[in-house]
């Protein structure tokens, strides 16, 4: 039997912790699907899931930007990609579906809302199925299983620090 889990919150670690379940699970020999949707730049943590055979990870082919900077185009782009990594995610024989980012995908409308909620209700039953990102629907958080909340106390952004590699990507 298959769980939901949901990663949310405004505070840094929705991702780490996931790729910390995608680790676990590998090692216990789960088969991972780790999507990543909204994010097309380089992070660090590819490096390292590119080693995990048991890992697939999938992505965009291009790094989008912010959704306030996008144009109608990208945003269609995007929303063809991420419909994609949805249909692929679910079709593959995997334990553990992660679906990186994904609350905000469904929150901006990128990605079609009706097939998202289909799949990860209905579309594999025996598989984890984990949602990160900040704003959860309430249609997931219904359903879900697991919901930590990750709140930001303080991020060294707040001072004018950057995004730092192996830290925040």
């Amino acid at each position: 039997m298959g769980l939901i889990h949901i990663y949310c919150g405004d505070g840094k670690g929705k991702t780490t912790a996931a790729i910390g379940l995608a680790v676990r699970g590998a090692g216990s020999g789960m088969r991972v699907c780790f999507a990543q949707l909204m994010k097309g730049s380089f992070t660090s943590e590819l490096n390292t899931l590119a080693l995990i055979p048991d890992i697939d990870v999938m992505r965009c082919d291009r790094d989008y930007g912010f959704v306030k900077n996008m144009s109608d185009d990208d945003k269609a782009l995007l929303t063809m990609c991420h419909n994609d990594l949805l249909k692929k995610s679910f079709s593959g024989d995997y334990d553990m579906i992660i679906l990186d980012e994904f609350n905000s995908a469904y929150y901006h409308g990128l990605l079609d809302k009706t097939a998202a909620a289909e799949f990860i209700l209905n579309g594999r039953k025996n598989a984890e199925i984990i949602l990160t990102g900040r704003d959860p629907a309430g249609i997931f958080t219904d359903a879900a299983d697991y919901i930590s909340e990750i709140g930001c106390i303080r991020h060294p952004y707040q001072n004018g620090v950057s995004a730092r590699v192996g830290i925040e990507f």
